[in-house]
């Protein structure tokens, strides 16, 4: 059986981005076993809040806090950040030109930067409320978990346009495919772990 055949299915290039394909199957295994490190950290603050959830020492809980209409908007943005940069990588895959690519990577951050902009609106206005970490163990789990999410979604969008600088220097070169293929995983890896939010924080908060 050949390497082609035995590549995992997926994000990968393709024959026709054949060195850059042969690169990324190393350097994207990395980033995957990284993407799980991440993933054990989540996994570790969830457990936390469970925990603490209960504990809201008098203070506002999640019912005062939380409203749904707002973080409907913000996951409906994530999710469709995720759609196009899914559109992205198909455009760098198929197309021969980076327009569409770098199209579908600037909505893609436009929709994220919005997701993050919303979820700030959400904090400050929790602030006012009394919502602040050192109120209850309740709310310092929550803002342990919840923006360190949101400071993953800005550092994606830090990495797109990085990658913007480096294909308007280099071109559309190995390594620009390479960084598109590594900024997919980590988009769908935050949905995967906003779509755990969502459920776990918010509407396990509110049921």
């Amino acid at each position: 059986m050949s390497a082609t055949q035995t590549r995992h299915p997926g994000l990968n290039l393709g024959s026709n981005h054949q060195s850059a394909d042969d690169r990324a199957e190393t350097e994207v295994f990395g980033f995957w076993v990284f993407m799980m490190s991440d993933a054990i950290l989540f996994g570790l603050l969830m457990a936390t809040y469970v925990v603490m959830r209960p504990n809201t020492n008098g203070g506002p809980g999640p019912h005062d806090l939380f409203e749904l209409k707002s973080i409907f908007i913000e996951t409906m943005l994530l999710l469709a950040s995720s759609v196009a940069i899914g559109f992205s990588h198909l455009a760098l895959k198929h197309e021969d030109r980076p327009t569409k690519m770098v199209i579908w990577l600037v909505v893609a951050m436009a929709l994220a930067l919005a997701f993050v902009g919303f979820e700030i609106h959400d904090f400050l206005k929790m602030a006012g409320k009394g919502g602040v970490p050192q109120a209850s163990g309740f709310l310092s789990a929550f803002f342990a978990l919840v923006p360190l999410h949101g400071l993953h979604v800005s550092a994606a969008c830090l990495w797109g346009l990085a990658i913007l600088g480096q294909l308007a220097r280099y071109g559309l070169d190995d390594g620009v495919k390479v960084s598109m293929v590594r900024l997919a995983v980590l988009w769908h890896f935050l949905d995967l772990v906003w779509i755990g939010i969502f459920s776990l924080v918010y509407i396990g908060g509110l049921a």
